[in-house]
Order: structure tokens, then C-alpha cells, then sequence
């Protein structure tokens, strides 16, 4: 069995000796089945939720509320784990709050039990992690390697953010930049046509802060072009992204991004040019195609109109104008991805489900990326419409996805031709 996991007022992690460990799906508190749980991964860490007192399961099935501690003074807290990237999380924490308060810093709770002495996490192993692993980030070397790029271009705006994300937000695709290799982001937009609820790098004063700030001026595409032409010419599996978590909608900047293409195929022919978008502004989306983008992902949270209205909360386009953004970049010869934002209790619904197959195989995309939504529990389902639907469970979904002939599934953009 596995048990359940809790923190006390002293800092330490206990292990119940009677109650289980129960997971959370949607509105549901549900026991750990095999295929929910794999050991904790390196990389991960636990936190405990604000507020918050864990869920178990007694011995003869029933939910028990835990909230004292039994082995020391003082109050029983609900944990969670952050998971590495690579796995997609398959189950929610299992607590309640009384106080509802503020809603919970956007972070990625992930269940957590403990069997047989180790602890295991709510999570399925779903991409190869090797480049995204912690490991190769936030080295001693890096203020170092900062300071020396940011030196010899003193007057590169986006030179001077990327040092802040690397070194204030740890940033791994600005870190890439520096380190010359892999993924490296661009962030040039400052405007957005949308107001996710998670977005995290904006958000509107009644919900939960953003743990980044958003660029408040448009690079110039020479800007760009100095920094993505080396990165393209020299770095290992070199892909240069525009769209990054510290800017908003980078289709808003196309005349920029295209300008910004041109230059940097006028100079070199190697390496991806990406693009991360909402595909709202089908428009601009397509012009950057036709000036050369190679790759495309373009977020989603649903493929039901009234869900992604709802979690999106876009100004003057729909769920049709992001499906037409897709259908261009496969007409086009761009490799297209979705970045799913996938949410135990929603995502997994049997409705969500075949409306996702269905526009996957209507638009004839190359991949779906999982990506863990990081937000509240409580503040994403008051949000979202109610569903009847019934809960498959994030494997289920995965497996699904697998079974589409010529779709990629995984968690991480890649270099392309």
C-alpha cells in the first residue's frame, strides 16, 4: 500500500503508519493504482502546499482528513512534488484548505506517497530529460559566461534580460544562450491577446502573482540577429525559440520576427528558428511561416471551444482562428506541435479526449508536446466549465496520442529540417 506523506511544524516529512495515500483527479479524491506512480525522480523536490492539510485513506476505503500531526506537536501539512521535466504528472495532491486565502503559487503539484521506505510521485516518465536535466544548469561557470557575452555586446537589449533570466529566474533556455547550446530563447514580444489564468508572466491583480516579469520593449531584428546567428552557427542541436515566458503573444512582433528570419538566413542556414505561440493571430502566424519559421507550438488546453475560452480568456479570436493557425503551418511545411497543457480531471476527460484526437487528425500536426499546467487546483476548476464527462486518466490520454499513426508525443521541442 502506499502510505501518505505529510510535513510537520518541524520541518520533518512523515510517512503515516495507518492512513494511505489518495490522489486527486478533477473533483475527485481517488486512491494510487500502478500505473499512476513511479519512484521519485532525481531532479524533483517536494513542497508543502500553504494551507493545506493531506487527504488519506483508512484502512476500510473511506477519505480521512488529516490535520494534526501524531507524532509531534503541531499541525500536519499537505506536500507535493515539482516534477523534473520529462514526466507528466498523472494525479493531483490529495488536501483541503479552509481558509482559501490566496490562491497557491503557479506551480505543478504533483501527488506523493511513500512504499517500502521510498517515496514515489504521481507521474509518468514521457520524454527524454538528458538536455533538460538540472544537472547541466545553474553552473559555476555560468556568471561568468553571462558577464563575457553580455561584454562583448554591451548595447544588446535582449542580451541584458536573458542575464536576468538566467541568473534571477534560472531560466534554462536564456541559460542556453550562454552556455551555447540546444534551446535558446528570444523574447521579443511585450503585448498579448490573451489573459491565461496561469500565465507567468502577467496576471491581473485578483489572482496569484507571476514568478517572472514581461518585457516591456520590442527588440529590433538586428537585436535578434546577433544573437541568434552564432547560437544557430556553433551550438549542438542549435534551435533558437521565439516565445518565452517572459514576453507575451510573439505574434504580435511579426513584422519584427520576420525582418529578424531574413537577417538571420541571410547569414546562416543551420539550426531551428521556433516559434511558441497561442496561434491566435493567424495573420501574423503566417507571415512568420512564409518568412521561414521552421517549427511551431502552439499552446492549448482544450479543443472544446467553451474550456479554452475559459482558461485562454483571448481578446478578438477563438479556438476556430488557432485551428486555422495550425492548418497553415502543416500546409506550409512547418513542423507543427501543440504544447497541451494537461491537468489531471480535465485534460483526461473522455470528451476532451476525442475532441483533442479529433483536431489533431483534422489538421494533420506533427506533435503533441504534455506540458504540466502549473496553477491552483480550486482556482482553475472555479473557472472552467463543468463536466460530466468520464475521467480516463493522463495514461489513458498519453496512450491514446501514441496510437495516431505519425504523431510524436513527448514533452520537448527538437531540432528540425
Amino acid at each position: 500500500m502506499y502510505r501518505l506523506v505529510f510535513a510537520g511544524d518541524d520541518g520533518q516529512l512523515y510517512d503515516h503508519q495507518s492512513l494511505g495515500a489518495a490522489g486527486r483527479t478533477g473533483g475527485l479524491f481517488v486512491e494510487f493504482t500502478g500505473d499512476d506512480m513511479v519512484k521519485m525522480p532525481a531532479g524533483a523536490s517536494l513542497v508543502m502546499i500553504p494551507g493545506g492539510s493531506p487527504v488519506g485513506l483508512t484502512r476500510a476505503g473511506r477519505f480521512s482528513l488529516l490535520e494534526q500531526n501524531p507524532w509531534a506537536k503541531g499541525r500536519a501539512w499537505a506536500v507535493a512534488a515539482l516534477l523534473p521535466q520529462g514526466y507528466t504528472r498523472t494525479m493531483l495532491p490529495a488536501y483541503q484548505r479552509k481558509k482559501k486565502g490566496e490562491p497557491l503559487p503557479l506551480m505543478g503539484y504533483t501527488a506523493v506517497a511513500c512504499r517500502d521506505g521510498e517515496l514515489y510521485a504521481a507521474a509518468r516518465l514521457t520524454d527524454d530529460p538528458g538536455r533538460w536535466d538540472p544537472a547541466h544548469y545553474n553552473t559555476e561557470d555560468l556568471p561568468d559566461l553571462v558577464k563575457n557575452k553580455v561584454d562583448r555586446h554591451p548595447e544588446n537589449s535582449i542580451l541584458r534580460r536573458l542575464a536576468h533570466c538566467s541568473l534571477a529566474y534560472r531560466c534554462f533556455t536564456a541559460q542556453n544562450i550562454f552556455y551555447g547550446r540546444w534551446e535558446g530563447g528570444i523574447p521579443v514580444s511585450p503585448s498579448c491577446n490573451a489573459e491565461c489564468l496561469g500565465c507567468i508572466s502577467l496576471q491581473s491583480s485578483e489572482c496569484c502573482p507571476s514568478p517572472q516579469e514581461r518585457i516591456k520593449s520590442v527588440p529590433t531584428p538586428g537585436e535578434v540577429a546577433e544573437v541568434a546567428v552564432p547560437h544557430l552557427e556553433t551550438a549542438e542541436g542549435a534551435v533558437v525559440s521565439f516565445g518565452q515566458g517572459c514576453e507575451g503573444e510573439p505574434a504580435l512582433a511579426s513584422d519584427t520576427i520576420v525582418e529578424s528570419i531574413g537577417m538571420i538566413r541571410s547569414a546562416t542556414g543551420r539550426g531551428t528558428i521556433n516559434m511558441n505561440s497561442n496561434g491566435g493571430f493567424t495573420r501574423g502566424v503566417t507571415d512568420i511561416y512564409r518568412a521561414g519559421l521552421n517549427a511551431v507550438r502552439i499552446s492549448l488546453i482544450s479543443a472544446r471551444e467553451k474550456t479554452y475560452q475559459a482558461y485562454f480568456r483571448p481578446r478578438g479570436f477563438g479556438l476556430a482562428d488557432v485551428r486555422r493557425s495550425i492548418s497553415a503551418g502543416v500546409s506550409l511545411g512547418v513542423w507543427v506541435s501543440l504544447n497541451l497543457l494537461v491537468f489531471p480531471g480535465l485534460t483526461d476527460r473522455e470528451e476532451e479526449v476525442e475532441a483533442l484526437l479529433d483536431l489533431v487528425q483534422d489538421t494533420g500536426l506533427n506533435m503533441v508536446q504534455l506540458r504540466n499546467l502549473n496553477i491552483d487546483t480550486d482556482l482553475l476548476f472555479r473557472h472552467i466549465p463543468e463536466s460530466s464527462g468520464k475521467i480516463l486518466g493522463v495514461p489513458a490520454l498519453v496512450e491514446a496520442l501514441k496510437e495516431v499513426p505519425g504523431l510524436a508525443v513527448g514533452n520537448f521541442s527538437r531540432p528540425v529540417r
